[in-house]
């Protein structure tokens, strides 16, 4: 059987990648955050533009590909799922279907926080360091809160009857708390992680 695929959806600065790192030090899961596609375009092509989408697409779904069918532990995925789009609803699927089809697991894990602990967190060092596209805190600032003006970025509850699904609110809770409860909700097992240590209980 194939690995496992962990999506982490919020909204732009509520923490996953910063959850996902915590994850994956655990789990042995490899984190693929979503900007590790979106940077090296940046270069390139203006965001939103039709040779971005199509080069940005197909790097995630080349990778989720790779991943799930080798013999990696599986991938955490990081995304900022518009739940007024059904677009996204349909590329979530797509990502999920090369684990899908090798019977491997889905789970998705959403992060909620208030938009004051957001606005803060998008000035975090982490955040600049990892994502340069992000290094004009002005420009971040005015297009997180466009985002949330435009579309609903959160599901709102309407998946938590789900096993696959968990959503936690995390503007006071710390990352590895949080990722220490989604490892024990989904039941994912610990392993060491890639570059050694020991795992974490």
């Amino acid at each position: 059987m194939t690995g496992t695929l962990l999506f982490i959806i919020g909204p732009p600065a509520v923490g996953k990648m910063t959850v996902g790192e915590q994850i994956a030090a655990r789990t042995g899961l490899r984190l693929f955050h979503n900007h590790l596609a979106i940077e090296p375009v940046l270069r390139f092509f203006p965001f939103g533009s039709p040779p971005f989408g199509r080069l940005v697409d197909r790097f995630r779904c080349d990778l989720i590909e790779e991943v799930a069918a080798s013999d990696l532990p599986g991938l955490i995925f990081t995304y900022v799922w518009a739940f007024d789009l059904p677009e996204d609803e349909r590329a979530v699927e797509q990502f999920a279907e090369p684990f899908r089809r090798r019977g491997g697991r889905v789970l998705y894990l959403e992060l909620e926080a208030s938009q004051e602990e957001r606005l803060q967190r998008n000035q975090g060092a982490s955040r600049i360091a990892e994502k340069p596209s992000k290094r004009d805190v002005a420009f971040s600032q005015r297009n997180l809160l466009e985002l949330d003006e435009r579309h609903r970025l959160s599901s709102e509850g309407q998946f938590d009857d789900r096993t696959d699904y968990l959503r936690v609110d995390n503007t006071r809770t710390e990352p590895a708390d949080v990722a220490a409860r989604a490892i024990f909700h989904f039941g994912i097992p610990l392993q060491l992680a890639q570059e050694g240590g020991r795992a974490h209980s």
